[in-house]
């Protein structure tokens, strides 16, 4: 039997219970948490104002996204992390004026790519600067290219900047030369179907996007996940769609939605062999009994990226008050490398978990003081020895600054605390295993098949590790 076969019968009553806009964050006014215990504390802690994303280089230096410009960071020694250099008020030379809203940046060998601003309403530069990044001490800039559209996520990749197109019709993903500021391709929802022109732009707007060989995942909001074959970035072609409403339905809803769940596609990343999908929703509840909020992190198989399973889930931490103006605990940004899991939530602290078996992701690391972090994503900084994560500032009378904390990377999973799968809150409307639950499966862009937890016994769960 072959292993897609395989994984289809194993979904006899076995199914994952399926269950908001892109922008600006609002103020947190409480800051408290519920008691628990946290994990040691951070190695190290660096204070940058106004943090947003951040990336890690290959030598240990961390790139750092700051709301209106940029820092480059040592952190070979997790324990001092120290600043290289500062670039704030960019571009400086632009008729446009400086970009504002930098929440966002991606580095590829010594070439750093930094874009903005991130959400609409700012005056200034919009548009990729990219900056030479073989001295890290001196960032140089080698490129501007004004889009004359915010561009919230982006990345760089192969010489190409992949470009989220916010507030642009369409919110269509927009490919560049990253040199020569030329356009090589786009596409959008509305080349798909024109359905899409009927949806509330906060419903299908295009958040996130990365890009790893020939796929770009392309986080829709209520829209899905959409997977792209890149291979010709001239023509971009749909492979498939994983979760999402369909536009008929989100038509009739009001943007109001577009803060809660079901939905959210916030980002998509895969891990380094591109078999294992993860994508997280971002989400509230409208008060604090609705139930809505917050939104954790969904796991897909995606070795066939046109027939994406959908396997498992992390929860998110607990919440005082689950609302836009409590403490947030939804998930943030993550990455997946060498069979671990690197999560934010916000004030719900940073995590790590062992996904290896990514049908039952174990949790290794927890830590979390919302008082003094709210944590916009965390990275492995160097296997073994430390993961980094970049905190907002905390609002409040007493909150804390922004910055940059370095945690211990955790050790065997033998000391760790299993933590189940569990039956999805945040993706789309939910099937039996082995049945599409949505869209149309035989031209690739119907709702992934289903693989939990539920009913499947120890067997199943040795299979698919000796599959793996």
């Amino acid at each position: 039997m072959n292993r897609r076969s395989f994984l289809r019968s194993l979904g006899a009553g076995a199914a994952l219970t399926g269950a908001g806009a892109a922008g600006a964050h609002p103020t947190v006014t409480d800051p408290a948490t519920p008691p628990e215990e946290s994990a040691p504390d951070p190695l190290g802690t660096l204070e940058v104002e106004a943090a947003r994303e951040a990336v890690v280089a290959g030598d240990g230096t961390v790139y750092v996204a700051a709301n209106d410009g940029f820092l480059a960071v040592d952190a070979a020694d997790p324990a001092e992390p120290t600043v290289l250099a500062e670039r704030r008020g960019i571009p400086r030379d632009s008729d446009a004026g400086q970009m504002r809203d930098v929440y966002d940046l991606s580095v590829a060998g010594d070439r750093l790519l930094v874009v903005g601003p991130a959400n609409p309403g700012h005056d200034g530069f919009h548009g990729a600067l990219l900056y030479d990044v073989s001295d890290p001490t001196a960032p140089e800039r080698v490129a501007a290219h004004e889009t004359g559209h915010p561009i919230h996520n982006a990345s760089l990749v192969d010489g190409l900047a992949y470009l989220a197109g916010t507030a642009t019709e369409g919110n269509p993903l927009v490919i560049l030369d990253a040199a020569s500021g030329d356009e090589v391709g786009r596409w959008s929802l509305f080349d798909r179907d024109d359905a899409w022109r009927e949806v509330a732009v906060p419903l299908r707007v295009l958040h996130d996007v990365t890009v790893r060989g020939d796929r770009a995942y392309l986080a829709h909001w209520d829209a899905g996940t959409w997977i792209l074959d890149v291979s010709d970035p001239e023509a971009p072609e749909v492979v498939s769609r994983v979760r999402g409403r369909d536009p008929e339905t989100l038509a009739d809803l009001d943007v109001d939605e577009a803060t809660r769940l079901p939905g959210n596609d916030h980002r998509a990343a895969v891990g380094p062999d591109g078999d294992l999908l993860a994508i997280n929703a971002e989400a509230w509840a409208v008060d604090e009994d609705d139930g809505r909020g917050p939104g954790g992190i969904e796991f897909y198989d995606v070795s066939d990226p046109g027939e994406p399973v959908r396997l498992s889930r992390i929860d998110p931490p607990p919440t005082p008050d689950p609302t836009r103006d409590g403490v947030w605990t939804t998930s943030h940004n993550f990455q997946i490398v060498d069979g671990r899991c690197y999560t934010s939530w916000y004030q719900g602290g940073v995590k790590v978990h062992d996904v290896s078996d990514p049908l039952a992701p174990r949790e290794l690391y927890h830590w979390r003081d919302a008082g003094r972090a709210r944590f916009w994503t965390a990275q492995r900084l160097s296997a073994g020895e430390a993961f980094l994560g970049s905190s907002m500032d905390v609002p409040g009378e007493d909150g804390a600054s922004g910055g940059l904390f370095t945690f211990p990377d955790p050790d065997a999973p033998g000391d760790s605390r299993e933590s189940a799968a569990t039956p999805s809150t945040d993706g789309g409307p939910s099937g039996a295993m082995g049945q599409s639950t949505g869209g149309d499966s035989t031209d690739g862009t119907g709702e992934a098949r289903t693989l939990g937890l539920l009913g499947l016994g120890a067997a199943a769960v040795g299979a698919w590790t000796r599959l793996r």
